[in-house]
Formats: C-alpha cells, structure tokens, sequence
C-alpha cells in the first residue's frame, strides 16, 4: 500500500484549564512499593488530576502569577496557524504545531491519502556534517516537505508500505506485526544513491519541562556504556550540536535524543516542519533549492520573533503530567511487578529528580518525577534500526521514550499507536518490536502467561 500524504486541516485546538535513582536497584524497589503520594504524582507538583481528552494539555497547577500568563501566551503561539504571508513555507508539513501534536499527543502513520500528516521522514547521506550530526541530502536537506506554497513544487510524497509478520507467544496466541518499508514517491529530483530516511511520528509534548529540569550528572550517572554490571543493558548519552552555544552539548530530545533543549527543539520544528525562520535557523528548508527558484540566503528579519518563541518554549515546559490512575488495584499493581521482573525498568526508569537550571522555569525544579525513562540511548535490535546514524547515536539506537501519560492515549488521540515511526498497533505489538539490549525483556513478556499479560498491560495503562 502507497500513502500520498494530505494536508491537514486540524480544528482542534488545546484546551487550558487553570488548575490548581540513585541506582537501578533503588528504583525497582521503589516500583513494587505500595502506592504513595509521589507515585501518584508523575509530575509532582506539576501533576494534572484529568483522565479526560485535555489530559495531555493542561497548565502545570503549580504555575504562579506571571507563568501563568506566560503559559497562555505560549498557547496561542502554539496553536497559531501560519499562513503564506506569515512565512509559511515555500516547503513546509504543516501550518502549526497543533496539526501534528494533537491535543499535545502522540501522532500516527497515515494508512490512506485523506488522513492528517502527523509524521516526518528523516533524510541524510552516509557521513556527517560539520557539527558531527547527519550529513544533509543535497536538493532536500535533513527532512522531506511534503508540501508547498503555491507555484513550488513540493520535495515529493511519503510511501509506505507494509508486511504482517505473524508472532506466536508461548501460550498459543498470535500477534501480527507490521514492518514498514518506507519511501519518497514523486521526488522533484531524483533521490541520491545511498539516501537514509527514517520516519518519525509526533511525539507528546507535555511534561517535557521537567524532563528539560534532569541535570546532566543525574543522567549521565545512569549510563552504563560498556555493561559494566554485565545486565545487558549499556544506555549511553548522545551529545549534539547546541546551536545558540556552538559546541556540544547533551542530547535529550527527539526519538534519537538529537536535540539538547526545548528551546531549540521548537525552533527546529518551526523550521523544518512550517518553514518558520527564526534567529537560531534564519534559513528557509528550500534556500538554494531549484523547485524554490533557487534563492540565495535573505536578510529579512526573522518570521519569529525571539519572544514568540520564547512563549512557545515555555509552553511545552509547563504543561502539566497526568496522575497515575487504579494504583491500588490488584491488577495493576501485579502488573508493576511483572513490569519490574521483566528488567523494563532498567531502562524505563521509574524515578528521577529535577534540579534548578539558567533559564527554566523555577515550577519545575525540586520536583520527584515518575517519567519512565532515563533519557539515553539503547541499542533496540535490527528489528526497530532505521540505520541512519543522528550523532553519537547508532542505526539501531533510540532513546527511551518516557511512558507516562501513555495509558490516555486512546482517550486524548483517539488511537493506540505507538513506537517512533507508529507501527505498533497496541501496546503488546510495542513490547514485542524490542530487541537488541530490550530482547530478553521482550522474551519475558512473550512467555507470560494471557493472565499476567493483561496484569502488565493494565499498569501501562495506568501511567
């Protein structure tokens, strides 16, 4: 099956509602714990008491005064819709942040033609860049626009095809598992021998703040690049290039930590994804290119204002973290356990702490979180490699995506799609794509029993 992705047309906006490890053994003892105040509040006190469709798209409550207009105003940027004469384009996805990022969730692979685009190709040749990241595909950059203003030509069209690969567990039942292949349709130009692509779905966007507010020692306490302790596991950072420092720096952000902050992740996107110049990429995507008439870098002032951007920065810093639900149910809480003995807490790791910083918001300091994640990267087998390289990271590395919220994804997104380019259907389907350092976890799962299956799947469920 061939996608020719559609453009968008998304009328739903966001709804803001003023709302009032140490080690790895330390945090599996504190997941089989019985529930506390803390556990309950994945966001501490930026945690939002919604099991509603505005989950995801609530004001952290402990925003006070001046934050919370600021929040506001980020808002309205967020959504904002771009428009030609705004600086839309010449290349762009989407006209705002809100058509990929519905309702501040998670995105979905199109199946037909008529369905929103809420996913991006990643596009590069072998090699890097000056910086150490990928190395730019000549006529389309680092990403395919899939669309442009009127009288250019857009970059080309996304394919996707995919096969079902039946999986049968211990106990007799079958999962399907579709594999992707991906590819560019109606290219302006021919697509280089040797291209890389990588598909990416939209993320969620909220409680990102504080995973901003993780120092960097508290992260890089985490890896364990050789497998020093021999458990399998050997996340490791990526470091990326800081755009406004011009040097290195930690990577946490995007699917392969490829970002090092909110505010150049939201610059990023601006860019690539709407065509927005800002002061940190003044470049249009299609500078230079022939659809585009092939014109030179411009002097005009940026399409974004540094204090737009700002706001929307701050946005996506402080919006509130879904509580924890049913923490107390029997089901749930053996699925903890399950959770637990099936060593995915070595990498999704339950608890971290947040520091203050230079330049974030002083809410989301001091906080006790419960993301579900350690922020580095780990090998995840053939079966999830893109094999494009981002950085330090590897064809086969990702990130570890923070699991909390995920058990509201049906009720905010309308959908239960999941992994980074969409291709889990569910979340038994997600468990079952992880290999490489991931594959005996995996394999625990796939041996449990129907019973204790469902037991795990109701404590995702309740994150």
């Amino acid at each position: 099956m061939t996608v020719f992705v559609s453009r968008v047309r998304s009328g739903l906006l966001a709804l803001v509602v003023a709302a009032s490890l140490a080690g790895c053994s330390k945090n599996e003892a504190d997941a089989v714990e019985p529930a506390k105040a803390d556990d309950v509040n994945a966001g501490g006190a930026a945690t939002v008491f919604s099991a509603g469709s505005n989950a995801y798209s609530l004001p952290a409550p402990n925003l006070r005064g001046a934050s919370g207009a600021r929040h506001l105003a980020g808002d309205v940027a967020f959504e904002r819709r771009f428009v030609t004469a705004d600086g839309l384009g010449p290349l762009f996805i989407n006209g705002n942040c809100t058509a990929c990022h519905v309702r501040d969730g998670r995105g979905t692979a199109p199946l037909t033609a008529n369905d929103p685009v809420q996913m991006l190709f990643r596009l590069s040749l072998p090699g890097q860049d000056a910086h150490g990241g990928p190395r730019p595909v000549p006529g389309f950059g680092d990403q395919l626009q899939n669309r442009a203003i009127v009288g250019t030509a857009s970059e080309g069209q996304l394919s996707i095809q995919y096969v079902e690969q039946l999986r049968t567990l211990v106990d007799g039942i079958t999962v399907s598992l579709r594999q992707p292949t991906y590819a560019i349709d109606a290219p302006y130009l021919p697509v280089p021998a040797g291209l890389l692509l990588s598909a990416r779905v939209a993320p969620p966007v909220f409680g990102l703040g504080l995973l901003e507010a993780v120092s960097e020692a508290d992260i890089v306490a985490l890896a364990d690049e050789n497998d020093a302790n021999g458990d399998g596991i050997s996340g490791r950072p990526n470091y990326v290039w800081d755009v406004a420092a011009q040097a290195p720096r930690l990577g946490r952000f995007g699917w392969k930590a490829n970002q090092p902050n909110l505010r150049q992740q939201t610059a990023a996107a601006y860019n690539g994804d709407m065509g927005i110049t800002t002061s940190l990429f003044s470049l249009e995507p299609a500078a230079g290119q022939s659809q585009a008439g092939n014109q030179p870098p411009s002097s005009a002032p940026a399409d974004l204002t540094d204090g737009e951007l700002a706001n929307a920065t701050f946005y996506v810093q402080t919006l509130g973290v879904p509580a924890r639900r049913d923490v107390n149910n029997e089901q749930v809480r053996a699925g903890k356990a399950l959770f637990v003995s099936a060593k995915c807490a070595s990498c999704h790791m339950p608890r971290l702490t947040t520091s203050p910083a230079a330049g974030l918001p002083a809410e989301m300091a001091g906080q006790t979180i419960y993301p579900y994640t350690d922020l580095l990267l780990h090998d995840m087998g053939s079966g999830l490699a893109d094999n494009r390289p981002d950085f330090r990271a590897s064809g086969s590395e990702w990130r570890t995506p923070p699991l909390w919220g995920i058990g509201l994804s049906e009720v905010v997104n309308g959908h239960s799609t999941f992994l980074h380019d969409g291709r889990a259907r569910s979340l038994t389907e997600a468990i079952l794509w992880h290999g490489g350092e991931a594959q005996a976890s995996a394999d625990a799962v796939g041996h449990m029993s129907a019973a204790d299956r469902a037991r795990l799947l109701a404590f995702l469920k309740s994150l």
